[in-house]
């Protein structure tokens, strides 16, 4: 493939040995000529297609395919072309296998020394020493032994590898299933990716994988280009190249001058047809694509580590991303070397964050009590055996000594290991991905992971209006024709012809010509809207009118029109000129009333004819008819034309000219109703503590009207309502500089920003989420559908898109793409968010209860009588329970309703709270008193031997298998408690509606009793009476009784009790993390580029990875034609 690649950037060959090269299958150009072609730009690009192919119409009747009709819709001839010129599709990487699932899960530390602990452990088990028998040694061997349980002594080892096995073959299969569920959503993020082609002469959308060489390809604003093509005819095209070339500035792209379209990039502005001419690996992307494929392979096996974090993700092997807790287990470093590599990205998520601090704390604690335990015990036995006793130490008893070492260690090892909450990645990693898996039936389509979480904490949402609070489905109520305004739409014979006939063509011809009304799909229901909705509301106004917008198009094709000026943020208009038969011209121009009014000097009267338009015309319009319609909730759209003679060819490129002294044909009020659900979403938002926004273009009244219907604003309450222009006047300085205690003045009561531009939302929410006036910082949701609106979401905490309206390029810059357009959905979002975070707790809560019971057991027990009362298999039996099982009982409890009754947590909440904290002891205490109680005088209770002080090798007693099978009960029984982490006193509430959590108590609750009655030797049990049993379980529910004493006191007593698990302040982030968010807004403006949903994603990062490898000078040839040196210094001056 290497190969491959190098000759499609030196392969140039000169167009006389050109026309003798056989041509594949009988088409008239080979894979390489095209990508050849494909390698270069501009004026070189079009010399080479005149030279090769006459013109671009040439091309395609090479490629057997018609720039107006496409290709036929013929299997066999798409299939040919597929196998010639290669499937649109670019393999993904080999997901990780198995094995390489389990090799990792093993290089946890503790694991490993627990291995190691184990491994001689079982050695020295098999090794008798000659001395064994002899006195010499003391009694430390001695004892109720026999020959068969010497035999056993090898049984420890082999049952803490087992259980080392079970805990390693659990999480490989974890990371496994996750992997395989985010290929599975990637795979569906990819085949909703679709793009429009022209086949026998019809539009069809097709998935992005099924295009082929020669499909005729329509391209408009917003469109991420999944193929390679030339421009057969384009109005006003504009790209953003910045994923291929770094470059921010955007590329004018015209049939005359520079026609080559290349994958991966973005449509900013216009539209055109291309015909495609390379697709999957032969597209540009592709062959950068495949020369990492084949450089990532050498590079992976002289630095896995350094490669990992940069390897295209092209394949949603997203082992990366789906892991962030890694750091906790020290990849502190790795994280940090990460974020220099890649292009900054977010900050750590406030849960991740948390997180990783509170297991490396008590990762430490879990430490010195380990190394404290190992101490005691040793210095005790030394004591013991050479002080008191007074023994010498004797060659032939080195290996019982030796013997002992071990077996303290393993009880060190094991105190660490129940410390350690491993758990915790695990839990967060589970709920994670089985609220994305339930999200996706609410309508929200997760790209990344941690912001479900972010969710939760959400203060502030910024929402669009249209679609998103409205139904998108737009129709004109009232209009205002030759000096009468109609509240409805007026009867066709109540116009002049000469109007009727103007208002029909500037609809039909200034509009794109993919925007149509389609016959309804079911008798009864409503035509369907295809395209841009506020079009579709004229041309909806065009077939009440009577008349129909087909034959005008058909009489005046998309190519015969002159000049368009496509419709933009900036513009908020569009206009066509198209050519008279009398050689003169007629501009049609649409757009927001007040700013095309301001261009009329004249407007059509009630007979069809000129009649001056003043000013003071215009403010009495506003006046009496725009701001009527606009305080009714319409949004008001002026139609108008201009016409220039023969004689005078105005110039086009002077947009403020040509566009100006125009006459006002109508101005239509167009209603989007709001969506009956939303008042009650936007209610339970504000009941949640959510502050929801509206950030719009639409003219203030309309915007207004809008938000009252929501119950966005509410009477009586103190809010603003500005305009952009307002709202950059009272946040910037005399220099023009937005300051922040401006801003802050503003946003706290901002409720709707109207005729706002992309720019002033970037500015919001930026302000927003960098202030510091409130107690904590806010955490801003944002949703967006256009291109503009990259930025905006890019910034966000949580960007959210539209499934449905939304563009390529906000689809890509978002976290959530919300299948459905709804802002219920975000409501629903706001709730798995919470849910998420309040998973966590209770995992917590229960964890942490079991890991200082555990340690204080080990540890004093270890003090007191040598020996831990719980064996180290008894322990990572524990732990399997806590870690394993409890995260996935506790981190799939369904959301409530309940979750939205509370304010949001903020940032610096501390993950434990009080209450929690109050729980954690609480129970500690009574497992603890219990526990103690047993070890000490339970065997007198029961009338059992004691298990203490039993030398090696003795068989399991009695008394310890009590404890052990008490401990768990205590646990099982806390796990249901553990369920509420508010101080409800209903444990049991809504335990029905969770299966998995009953399943997993059950099946606990069953293993429990296989091991202690069959457990044997191996989990150092005997097996206990029917009242023995009785008794276990009785303290057990005493567990659910004391939850209810604790839930008793009031935790506003306990002043004492520390809260854990802070978010990390700003002074513990480091300088580069602070840096990072400073670059991050060029890079968000510079290039829209995170997690790419096509097979671009991490194309950038890749090639800001490549760059920084290679220095300009030492680019491998390869790289020629992708980077060229100047664009590798260019991504160094970024990195630095």
């Amino acid at each position: 493939m290497g190969d491959m690649a190098n000759s499609s950037i030196e392969f140039h060959p000169k167009p006389q040995q050109q026309r003798e090269a056989p041509h594949a299958g009988g088409f008239g150009c080979t894979l390489a000529e095209l990508r050849s072609l494909m390698e270069l730009r501009g004026a070189e690009a079009l010399q080479k297609i005149q030279e090769a192919y006459g013109d671009v119409g040439g091309l395609c009747r090479r490629l057997k395919t018609s720039p107006t009709e496409g290709l036929a819709d013929n299997t066999n001839d798409l299939e040919k072309r597929r196998q010639i010129y290669g499937q649109n599709f670019i393999p993904p990487k080999q997901p990780k296998t198995f094995l390489q699932l389990v090799w990792e899960a093993l290089q946890d530390v503790t694991l490993i020394i627990l291995e190691v602990a184990a491994i001689v452990s079982l050695g020295l088990s098999f090794y008798a020493p000659p001395g064994e028998e002899s006195e010499a040694c003391g009694n430390v061997s001695g004892g109720a032994e026999d020959e068969g349980e010497a035999e056993a002594g090898w049984i420890e080892g082999a049952a803490i590898l087992l259980s080392v096995i079970c805990v390693v073959l659990v999480t490989a299969f974890n990371d496994w299933s996750k992997e395989k569920q985010f290929r599975g959503l990637q795979s569906r993020i990819e085949q909703e990716q679709k793009f429009t082609v022209i086949r026998n002469g019809q539009l069809l959308q097709v998935p992005v994988a099924a295009l082929v060489v020669g499909d005729i390809a329509q391209v408009k604003y917003g469109d991420l280009l999944p193929a390679d093509g030339v421009l057969i005819q384009g109005n006003d095209l504009k790209l953003d190249e910045s994923s291929l070339t770094g470059e921010s500035d955007h590329v004018r792209k015209s049939a005359d001058k520079d026609p080559m379209l290349l994958s991966g990039t973005h449509v900013m502005e216009g539209s055109g047809r291309m015909v495609v001419t390379a697709v999957g690996v032969n597209s540009q992307t592709g062959i950068i694509f495949t020369l990492l494929g084949a450089g990532g392979e050498e590079e992976e096996k002289k630095d896995k580590k350094g490669m990992a974090t940069w390897l295209p993700k092209q394949d949603g092997a997203v082992a990366m991303e789906m892991q962030p807790l890694k750091s906790a287990e020290g990849g502190e470093m790795e994280e940090r070397e990460k974020k220099k590599a890649n292009v900054p990205k977010k900050e750590k998520s406030v849960l991740q964050g948390k997180l990783t601090k509170l297991a490396v704390q008590i990762g430490k604690a879990g430490l010195v009590m380990s190394a404290i335990t190992v101490i005691i015990l040793v210095l005790y036995f030394v004591i013991e055996t050479f002080v008191v006793d007074g023994r010498a130490w004797l060659a032939e008893c080195t290996p019982v000594y030796v013997q002992y070492f071990v077996k303290f260690f393993i009880i060190g090892v094991t105190v660490l290991v129940v410390a350690v909450p491993e758990g915790l990645p695990l839990a967060v990693t589970i709920s994670l991905a089985y609220s994305v898996k339930k999200m996706m039936k609410d309508n929200n389509l997760v790209r990344h992971l941690d912001a479900c979480e972010t969710m939760g904490n959400a203060t502030a949402i910024c929402s669009d209006k249209t679609g998103t609070l409205t139904t998108n489905r737009m129709t004109v109520v009232q209009s205002y024709l030759g000096d009468t305004h109609y509240k409805e739409v007026p009867a066709p014979n109540a116009l002049t012809p000469k109007i009727l006939d103007l208002l029909v063509h500037a609809i039909s011809i200034n509009s794109a010509y993919t925007t149509k009304i389609l016959p309804p799909e079911k008798e009864g229901a409503l035509p369907r809207q295809v395209g841009n909705k506020t079009e579709c509301a004229l041309l909806g106004f065009v077939l009440d009118l009577k008349r129909d917008f087909q034959p005008v198009r058909e009489q005046i094709p998309e190519d015969k029109l002159y000049k368009v000026y496509t419709f933009n943020s900036v513009r908020k208009s569009m206009s066509t000129a198209i050519r008279m038969p009398d050689g003169g011209f007629r501009l049609f121009s649409k757009g927001a009333s007040e700013i095309l009014l301001k261009k009329c000097t004249n407007i059509l009267n009630s007979n069809g004819e000129l009649r001056g338009f003043r000013p003071r015309d215009r403010d009495d319009m506003v006046k009496k008819i725009i701001e009527p319609m606009a305080c009714d909730g319409l949004r008001t759209i002026c139609i108008a034309y201009r016409d220039f003679s023969a004689g005078q060819e105005p110039d086009w490129d002077d947009e403020n000219e040509v566009v100006g002294d125009l006459t006002c044909i109508a101005v239509v009020g167009i209603e989007d109703p709001v969506r009956p659900e939303v008042p009650e979403a936007i209610r339970k938002c504000q009941r949640a503590g959510i502050t929801v926004r509206m950030v719009t273009g639409d003219n203030i009244n309309t915007a207004r009207a809008i938000a009252a219907k929501c119950g966005i604003i509410q009477p009586g309450e103190d809010f603003l309502c500005l305009e952009g222009k307002e709202f950059n006047r009272r946040i910037r300085n005399e220099k023009g500089e937005i300051e922040q205690e401006r801003l802050d003045k503003v946003w706290p009561k901002l409720r709707v920003l109207a005729r706002s531009s992309p720019t002033d939302k970037h500015t919001l929410v930026k302000g927003i989420i960098d202030s510091t006036t409130g107690e904590q910082r806010q955490v801003v949701a944002v949703t967006g559908d256009g291109t503009n609106d990259g930025p905006a979401l890019k910034k966000a905490d949580v960007g959210f898109a539209m499934g449905i309206a939304g563009t390529d390029v906000a689809k890509e810059a978002s976290d959530i793409i919300l299948t459905d357009d709804n802002f219920t959905s975000i409501v629903k979002a706001v709730m798995w968010g919470r849910n998420v975070y309040d998973s966590i707790s209770k995992f917590l809560q229960f964890q942490l209860t079991v890991n200082v019971v555990a340690v204080i057991v080990a540890f004093t027990g270890a003090c007191i009588t040598q020996d831990s009362p719980l064996k180290a298999v008894q322990m990572l039996w524990v732990n399997l329970i806590m870690d394993t099982f409890a995260s996935l009982a506790l981190a799939t409890e369904p959301p409530t309703e309940s979750l939205l009754l509370r304010k949001p947590y903020g940032r610096d909440k501390p993950l434990i709270s009080r209450t929690m904290m109050k729980n954690i002891l609480g129970h500690a205490v009574y497992q603890l008193t219990i526990i103690f109680t047993l070890l000490f005088v339970g065997e007198l209770f029961f009338d059992i031997d004691s298990g203490r002080n039993t030398p090696l090798h003795s068989p399991p007693s009695e008394h310890y298998t009590i404890i052990f099978n008490t401990f768990v009960m205590m646990q099982l029984f806390n796990e249901i408690n553990a369920r509420k982490i508010h101080g409800e006193r209903n444990v049991f509430d809504g335990i029905f509606s969770n299966p998995i959590f009953c399943t997993i108590v059950l099946g606990t609750f069953g293993i429990q009793i296989v091991i202690v009655q069959f457990g044997g030797k191996p989990f150092s049990c005997s097996p206990l009476s029917t009242e023995q049993w009785l008794w276990c379980l009785f303290v057990g529910v005493g567990e659910l009784v004391w939850g209810q004493v604790i839930a008793t006191i009031p935790t506003s007593q306990l002043k004492c009790l520390k809260e854990a698990g802070h978010g990390p302040r700003k002074d513990d982030m480091t300088d580069e993390e602070l840096a990072e968010g400073e670059e991050e807004i060029d890079h968000a403006e510079r290039e829209l580029r995170r997690g790419q949903i096509l097979w671009f994603r991490g194309l950038n990062r890749i090639q800001t990875q490549t760059a920084g490898h290679c220095d300009p000078q030492s680019c491998p040839p390869h790289f020629g034609g992708i980077l060229k040196p100047a664009t590798c210094s260019h991504h160094l001056s970024i990195l630095t």
